[in-house]
């Protein structure tokens, strides 16, 4: 067996040199054990159970902590630090990071991901044999997937997105005691928002697929959800001085993505609605909140 970085050992403890640590060997190659890499007792001439890292010289070497993934396993780990030239540093719970490179992550920054977010990744090497973390993608995922039970239909599930694309988002919904998740994408349709990889989010279920896949949206259901957009709506008129404001049913949908972070569709279903209990009133490409008879006559607006 050769000795590799990110693999488990169990090697034999071959002396101890001060103030070093221990040199454990497999009888064809030392490593050192570090003081400071020693959990529980050990003693020359026994065995330990190690994992194999490099240390910050490049040399193999050995811990008695347990990682939170191994060479070859694939696993959620927390961002711990961004690097802009490198890529963004994992969590492994060896008090030493693992590098994601930058290759591995989205091409556009917006996509990128944040401190705090966790990625699915599984641990490789690179060409000089150091760990690295490579993006785990539908190949490595679907394996460990379940299929979505129909109950799931309408209901509103935790999710962590592993591919964020242009068109759709794809997540991974949070299983519970089913087990590991089931595999969700979000049209941009139904997205309120950009999504980086890594990062939580809380989306309902809206179909459940025939392949156990479901169809996801970070929207409330139609009523529901139009009653809060409509409440978003009358709340920014409400703090414009002049209740007023330069957006209407003719106002771009990437501009009332951005303002209001709902589809055009969505808002133009919300103001129908707030005309209709006569809430407001649209003229010259302006939405107005309606005045009420014993208000004082609002400013002129600056067409």
């Amino acid at each position: 067996m050769t000795l590799q970085a990110g693999m488990t050992a169990r090697l034999l403890v071959s002396k101890e040199v001060s103030p070093y640590g221990y040199f454990l060997t497999d009888g064809e190659r030392d490593v050192l054990l570090h003081y400071s890499e020693v959990a529980g007792e050990i003693q020359t001439g026994g065995k330990v159970e190690v994992f194999l890292f490099h240390d910050t010289e490049d040399r193999l070497a050995a811990t008695m902590r347990r990682p939170f993934i191994r060479l070859g396993e694939l696993a959620l780990l927390e961002v711990a630090d961004i690097h802009p030239k490198l890529g963004c540093f994992l969590d492994i719970g060896l008090g030493r990071n693992l590098l994601v490179p930058n290759r591995e992550l989205p091409a556009r920054e917006e996509w990128r991901p944040a401190v705090g977010d966790r990625i699915y990744v599984v641990l490789d090497h690179d060409k000089q044999g150091r760990m690295i973390g490579l993006v785990a993608g539908e190949n490595e995922l679907a394996p460990l997937c379940f299929r979505a039970p129909g109950s799931w239909r309408n209901q509103w599930v935790e999710a962590r997105v592993y591919n964020p694309l242009q068109k759709a988002t794809f997540v991974i919904c949070d299983g519970g005691v089913l087990g590991f998740g089931a595999i969700g994408m979000i049209h941009e349709s139904e997205r309120t928002g950009t999504l980086r990889l890594g990062e939580a989010v809380k989306v309902r279920v809206t179909f459940v697929r025939e392949d156990g896949r479901v169809n996801l949206s970070m929207r409330a259901q139609k009523e529901h959800g139009r009653i809060e957009d409509a409440d978003r709506i009358l709340a920014a008129l409400s703090e414009r001085p002049t209740g007023a404001m330069p957006y209407s049913d003719d106002t771009p949908a990437e501009v009332i993505n951005e303002i209001f972070g709902m589809s055009k569709s969505a808002f133009k279903r919300s103001l129908g609605k707030l005309m209709k209990e006569g809430l407001v009133y649209q003229e010259n490409g302006w939405t107005y909140l309606q005045k009420r008879p014993s208000e004082p006559e609002r400013a002129e607006v600056d067409h």
